[in-house]
């Protein structure tokens, strides 16, 4: 297949790091301009931090794209059975299986069709702003947030203790680094102002590093 991807250099870096597109003729484009004719599939890395790309994509319906929709609300992208979420986020892309999400008009036979092309686990979870992994870490990490502003433990203490409990792979301060905790800020507060559940309201010490990045 012909793959055009489009998406932040950080993240294509991740792609090509953990997923496997031996066979396939991948391009990558950091700004997506068109979608030339040649093209069997788009993978957008960065949709969520792109909506205009929407725009393109609604004008080429004969092509699937796998966007990157966790912090975008279904309601966005319901009208479109070609479009597909993917949870394409910082330190979540080489994941297996690939967490999938398909529109309200959305083809399941279709993406399982593609998918099996790509040669890809994946499984499909209900589209919601989030999606699931993301929207646990992220809570798992602002937890940990408010732990540490507490004082309770270091945050090297809390990624042990987290680690050694639950047999995570990282502990919340480490996924904070791998995912960014500008995705991590936004991941909860899209799901926030969608549910208005306290929740998932950003600790104020994440929401003090988050508000100190460089834009």
């Amino acid at each position: 297949m012909d793959i055009l991807i489009t998406g932040d250099a950080r993240r294509w870096e991740e792609f090509q790091a953990t997923r496997n597109t031996d066979g396939h003729n991948c391009v990558w484009e950091p700004e997506l301009q068109l979608i030339r004719g040649e093209t069997d599939v788009v993978i957008d890395l960065s949709l969520d931090e792109r909506p205009e790309n929407l725009m393109l994509y609604s004008m080429k319906p004969e092509v699937p794209v796998l966007g990157c929709l966790v912090k975008t609300s279904p309601s966005v992208w319901e009208q479109y059975p070609h479009i597909y979420g993917v949870n394409w986020l910082l330190g979540f892309i080489g994941m297996s299986p690939l967490e999938t999400a398909l529109s309200a008009a959305g083809e399941a036979p279709a993406l399982e069709a593609l998918m099996k092309t790509l040669g890809w686990a994946y499984e499909t979870v209900r589209a919601a702003t989030g999606m699931v992994t993301p929207r646990v870490v992220a809570m798992i990490i602002n937890e940990a947030y408010f732990t540490a502003a507490e004082g309770t433990a270091s945050r090297e203490d809390i990624d042990i203790s987290m680690k050694l409990g639950t047999n995570y792979p990282y502990g919340p301060f480490e996924w904070s680094k791998k995912a960014g905790i500008r995705n991590i800020y936004e991941v909860l507060q899209a799901v926030y102002r969608e549910t208005g559940n306290e929740r998932y309201k950003p600790a104020p010490l994440l929401r003090e590093e988050y508000e100190a990045l460089p834009f």
